[in-house]
Protein backbone atom coordinates (compact mmCIF):
# COMPACT_ATOMS: atom_id res chain seq x y z
CA UNK A 1 0.00 0.00 0.00
CA UNK A 2 2.80 2.16 0.71
CA UNK A 3 4.44 1.73 -2.41
CA UNK A 4 1.22 2.84 -4.35
CA UNK A 5 1.53 5.77 -2.62
CA UNK A 6 4.53 6.51 -3.25
CA UNK A 7 3.98 6.14 -6.65
CA UNK A 8 1.14 8.52 -6.95
CA UNK A 9 3.07 11.01 -4.92
CA UNK A 10 5.86 10.54 -7.34
CA UNK A 11 3.70 10.68 -10.34
CA UNK A 12 1.87 13.74 -9.25
CA UNK A 13 4.97 15.65 -8.84
CA UNK A 14 6.69 15.00 -12.01
CA UNK A 15 3.17 15.98 -13.69
CA UNK A 16 3.47 18.86 -11.79
CA UNK A 17 6.53 20.08 -12.35
CA UNK A 18 6.45 19.18 -16.00
CA UNK A 19 3.60 21.53 -16.43
CA UNK A 20 5.02 24.54 -14.45
CA UNK A 21 8.28 23.78 -17.12
CA UNK A 22 6.24 23.75 -20.67
CA UNK A 23 3.13 25.72 -19.93
CA UNK A 24 3.69 28.07 -16.98
CA UNK A 25 4.33 31.94 -17.11
CA UNK A 26 7.55 31.42 -18.84
CA UNK A 27 7.76 28.13 -19.99
CA UNK A 28 9.61 26.55 -22.63
CA UNK A 29 6.69 26.89 -25.17
CA UNK A 30 6.58 30.49 -24.87
CA UNK A 31 10.07 31.09 -25.32
CA UNK A 32 10.20 28.69 -28.09
CA UNK A 33 7.36 31.10 -29.93
CA UNK A 34 9.40 34.00 -29.11
CA UNK A 35 12.69 32.65 -30.03
CA UNK A 36 10.72 31.32 -33.79
CA UNK A 37 9.22 34.74 -33.92
CA UNK A 38 12.48 36.38 -33.69
CA UNK A 39 14.41 34.09 -36.01
CA UNK A 40 11.39 34.67 -38.43
CA UNK A 41 11.39 38.95 -38.50
CA UNK A 42 15.15 38.45 -38.40
CA UNK A 43 14.92 36.13 -41.64
CA UNK A 44 12.13 38.37 -43.17
CA UNK A 45 14.31 41.55 -42.84
CA UNK A 46 17.10 39.48 -45.17
CA UNK A 47 17.70 41.11 -49.03
CA UNK A 48 18.02 38.46 -51.52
Amino acid sequence: MRSILMTLLLLIVVIVIYTNVMEGERGMNKSLSDSGDAIGGYIRQLSP
